[in-house]
């Protein structure tokens, strides 16, 4: 079976890196023991429509359908909630708006605003070489990097659920730049108040599995359990099973995609570059932004990096606009 491994989060960060590995190995160790006590609970929703797929020791695991507690349908990506429309009274007082909210942030510019969503959605199909063993005769989910289109526009994600930082919320909301959340439940469920907020503001979430674990270690059974669970969690917190799903580090393999498959999953969006307080990463190698890339970052703050998110995030729109590029919302190109 082929394993995809990405030029990741976990690649060439040093002494941050480290750090991050050792916190991430620790809470598997400690959440490892819940997912296994977890199991018999939550199976019965995640294998609805299973397919026979390999473990890691080579044994084969057929899957058959076991009823859930909810039907496995999500509503399309067009469905969720737009951010909450503001009334002006000309375009004049509109742009005087952004401006002010730019200058209140510390911005260099005001961000550009995206182009209405296309009529027409572009079809979406796995990178080349991110492909698994017959992705395509599965119908396994895509796995893509970048949304094919000639808009210059940019697409901001962010993993996981750490920092709550009610700056950040405030700032986004001020500026009313979209992003979609990818996240894990053992980090958010200390605050489940503070994404529904997100929620409340437009935002998607979506699923970035229980735990985070380094997914293609883990038997199919395993895997299944880790991503439907956390669509579990989302539904019944905030209402809604995500069409969206990214496996934690970026790696994944066969049974990954199988087991997203079965839980509803229609896209696994990777990522083009990764953007940090004091930094940007690229996935390609002339370093460059290019129109429909996906951009990722995590909710992160000063226990991790050289600053907070509203920094961050003014790193990220710094340069996205002095490159002329808007931020628009992903799941409006899905």
């Amino acid at each position: 079976m082929r394993l995809v491994v990405q030029n990741d989060k976990m690649i060439g960060n040093g002494a941050a890196a480290v750090r991050y590995r050792r916190r991430t190995v620790l809470r598997a160790r400690v959440h490892g023991v819940l997912t296994v006590l977890a199991v018999a609970a939550i199976a019965s929703g995640c294998a609805q429509g299973g397919v026979a797929g390999s473990g890691p020791g080579g044994a084969t695991e057929a899957e058959g359908p076991t009823p859930g507690r909810h039907p496995l349908k999500a509503p399309p990506p067009g469905v969720t909630p737009e951010p909450p429309a503001r009334k002006f009274r000309s375009a004049h007082e509109a742009r005087a708006a952004r401006i002010a909210a730019a200058r209140r942030w510390r911005l260099d510019g005001v961000p550009l605003t995206p182009p209405p969503p296309p009529a027409k959605k572009p079809q979406i199909t796995t990178r080349k070489g991110f492909e698994v063993a017959g992705h395509r005769e599965l119908g396994l989910p895509p796995v893509f990097t970048t949304i094919p289109t000639r808009q210059r526009v940019v697409f901001l994600t962010i993993d996981d659920g750490a920092e709550k930082d009610p700056a950040f919320l405030r700032m986004m909301d001020d500026l009313q730049v979209p992003y979609t959340a990818f996240l894990s439940n053992y980090l958010i469920k200390e605050d489940y108040g503070y994404f529904g907020r997100m929620q409340r503001g437009g935002v998607v979430l979506n699923n970035h599995t229980l735990h985070h674990p380094y997914l293609p270690a883990l038997s199919y059974r395993r895997q299944q359990i880790e991503i439907c669970g956390m669509q579990e969690v989302i539904e019944e917190r905030y209402g809604k099973r995500p069409l969206l799903f990214r496996p934690p580090f970026g790696n994944y393999n066969r049974d990954t995609l199988r087991a997203a498959k079965s839980c509803g999953i229609k896209y696994v969006p990777l990522w083009n570059e990764e953007v940090f307080v004091d930094r940007w990463d690229y996935r390609e190698w002339d370093r460059k932004i290019r129109p429909g890339d996906i951009v990722l970052t995590h909710f992160r703050g000063r226990d991790d990096w050289k600053g907070t998110m509203p920094d961050m995030i003014r790193r990220f729109l710094n340069k996205v606009t002095a490159e002329g590029y808007a931020v628009a919302r992903l799941e409006d190109y899905l």
